[in-house]
């Protein structure tokens, strides 16, 4: 644990500074050219990316030890960084803000780059849950790493508006770049007691996606359960796309900041929950069971126009989420052979990555000339006026009432399929799967007297 521990903060620092530059990019190019059209297609482009690129990230995490992925993973981030700050350098501010001319995508290329190269970091701790962490706690290290990820929101949120505002973004590279060099100089002296991945005859492809579906399809009900959080996915798109119209109708750009910085403590109190007292003997109906209340939450938390309950809301909504994340993990840690590991959190997270994205693009549009502008007519405002009550931003409401009650309904009816039973059966009927490492074992340290342990009476995958 002590080595997770470090593993896990060296990767909350580099994944802070990441999303710091990122968030800082956005912010400058937004308040340079007042352009919503620049700053969509950095945000899409990113999620496109990541979503095209943690296949292979997980195939690349599968064959190479788990230090030298994350070494090389923020080598890269470094060097595109510092490409980033040379070229912030020799041009001047107007040149690499204007739109019209190549430098300013360039420099945003540059800059995105770097960011999803770090993001191979997040399979490998993903996976170094497995590697170091006894499989009875991995629920509670689960929690941990929803922990840091909220502290994460919460530090880039505040900082990287307030280094753009007072400092510019030629400080911000400059900060971003000192800070991923301290964290790479940090996880250079870190050990991580693994072996070498076997070799697999030198044939496996560099994009394993046919041995991503195998891994996958060799657990009952696991390709259930990714569909099942690649359709949850979905359904939070809605949110992602109009809880920013529905919170600056209800207070002012200057609070709205506030009150979301404020609101995404609920990640932080969620992961300290799960770190302490687990997800449970079932972590796939712990799954289902957060899902019915992110559902019911999303449905009510507009149901009036009340800033209070809005704020509310979206704290126990956030609250939620690193539960539903950490039993997702927590089931393909145990149930996945740990060679395999990789490429089933790579295939994961690209299929779930890919879809919020593309529920916002659909959802945004529908609700900006349909069903925003029927509510604001009389026979919309009296027919849901019982149910919605009164204020200017009733459209987005029914949005949120209908996408929560549909995530309810699509938990409940996950009860009773087939392959939620086999999956609940099969996680608790699993080995442990145990990756060989460098260190010794202790119990072969143990006095001549005490009985050597019998692999038949321990089983064990990986």
């Amino acid at each position: 644990m002590r080595v997770f521990v470090q593993v896990l903060v060296n990767t909350a620092v580099a994944n802070i500074t990441t999303s710091f530059l990122w968030f800082a990019l956005v912010f400058w190019a937004y308040l340079e050219t007042r352009s919503v059209l620049a700053t969509g297609l950095i945000g899409g482009a990113y999620m496109l990316f990541v979503a095209v690129f943690s296949i292979p990230f997980g195939s690349l995490v599968d064959r190479h030890r788990k230090h030298r992925v994350m070494v090389g993973s923020s080598l890269v981030t470094l060097t595109a960084f510092l490409v980033a700050g040379i070229l912030y350098l020799l041009f001047p501010e107007a040149t690499l803000i204007d739109l019209g001319r190549p430098w300013f995508w360039v420099f945003s290329a540059i800059v995105l780059f770097g960011g999803v190269i770090e993001n191979m970091r997040n399979i490998a701790l993903s996976t170094t849950v497995t590697l170091l962490v006894p499989t009875e706690r991995h629920a509670n290290a689960n929690g941990m790493v929803g922990t840091v990820q909220g502290i994460s929101f919460v530090v880039t949120s505040v900082f990287s508006g307030l280094a753009i505002g007072l400092l510019g973004m030629g400080w911000t590279i400059l900060i971003a770049i000192v800070v991923t060099a301290a964290a790479l100089v940090h996880l250079a002296f870190l050990r991580i007691p693994e072996t070498q991945p076997a070799d697999v005859g030198g044939h496996a492809p560099k994009v394993d996606i046919r041995g991503s579906i195998a891994a996958i399809a060799g657990v009952p009900g696991l390709f259930a359960l990714i569909v099942f959080s690649t359709f949850n996915n979905l359904i939070g798109g809605v949110y992602m796309a109009l809880m920013d119209p529905y919170g600056l109708t209800l207070f002012p750009v200057e609070l709205w900041g506030v009150v979301l910085g404020v609101s995404s403590i609920g990640f932080i109190l969620g992961g300290i929950v799960i770190a302490a007292r687990g997800l449970g003997r079932n972590p796939v109906r712990t799954l289902l069971l957060a899902v019915v209340a992110m559902g019911v939450i999303g449905a009510l938390f507009t149901i009036r126009e009340w800033w209070w309950l809005y704020a509310a809301g979206m704290l126990l909504y956030m609250a939620l989420i690193p539960a539903a994340e950490a039993a997702e993990q927590t089931v393909i840690q145990k149930v996945v052979p740990f060679e395999r590991q990789g490429r089933v959190f790579g295939f994961a997270q690209a299929l779930e990555s890919a879809s919020a994205p593309v529920t916002a693009f659909l959802i945004a549009p529908i609700a900006q000339f349909w069903i925003v502008p029927y509510l604001a007519t009389d026979a919309g405002q009296g027919a849901w006026r019982p149910v919605l009550g009164e204020g200017e931003a009733r459209g987005i409401a029914l949005v949120f009432l209908v996408a929560g009650l549909v995530m309810v309904v699509a938990a409940l009816l996950a009860f009773t399929t087939r392959s939620y039973r086999r999956l609940s059966a099969f996680y608790a009927g699993a080995p442990e799967s145990v990756p060989a490492t460098d260190v010794p074992d202790p119990t072969a340290l143990a006095s001549p007297a005490a009985p050597a342990p019998q692999p038949a009476e321990k089983p064990q995958s990986g």
